[in-house]
């Protein structure tokens, strides 16, 4: 596998010791990510757009505790954002024949990504980074259907998706001079984006 990490930035620096910086890229690579790259909150992109495409288009508004209207609106998601000064980007590398199936073997991958993102979260609170809050990549799948508007069965692991908070993927990687493709078959390889809000 090739060297997950890439920190860059001077305020990375004085937040984050590189010692710290290391091993948080080894924990990111036990747990499944390609790559994990720092940024500034300010280079996270917000957009209404995002939420309209959560809301017209997709099953999962207002069906559960992850996604739209349950997650954090975009005003939220703002105030959210300048409370930080870093920010973890983490890119899993992906293919799945099952993505526009509603299948087992589906499921089981996108909660292997959700527990990823939120495993990491969890180390990074113990290793003292105590504002750590993790915004995993595509929809939440714990449960086969969401108790959605009842208790959630999972509360300990319940957290917004990326796209549940407003945030423009695309926007932001251009931001840190990435490109994102979309896969237009079932067999290509993609990648999928989670955030950690760090420090």
């Amino acid at each position: 596998m090739r060297d997950v990490c890439r920190m860059q930035g001077k305020p990375v620096r004085s937040i984050v010791p590189q010692d710290s910086l290391q091993e948080i890229c080894e924990l990111a690579k036990e747990l499944g990510f390609i790559h994990a790259e720092s940024l500034e909150p300010s280079q996270i992109v917000t957009a209404r757009w995002v939420g309209l495409k959560c809301r017209y288009g997709c099953a999962n508004y207002n069906a559960s505790w992850c996604c739209p209207p349950a997650a954090p609106d975009l005003e939220t998601t703002r105030a959210l954002l300048s409370e930080y000064q870093l920010a973890l980007l983490l890119i899993r590398e992906n293919t799945n024949e099952h993505f526009y199936r509603n299948s087992s073997e589906k499921r089981r991958r996108q909660i292997q990504h959700w527990k990823s993102t939120v495993a990491l979260e969890r180390k990074l609170f113990l290793m003292g980074y105590y504002k750590a809050f993790g915004l995993p990549a595509e929809a939440c799948a714990l449960c086969k259907e969401c108790a959605y508007p009842k208790q959630c069965k999972f509360p300990n692991e319940k957290r917004p998706s990326v796209e549940a908070c407003s945030i423009d993927v695309f926007q932001t990687l251009k931001n840190l001079g990435k490109s994102a493709t979309l896969a237009r078959s079932v067999g290509e390889c993609y990648h999928s984006y989670s955030l950690i809000l760090l420090a």
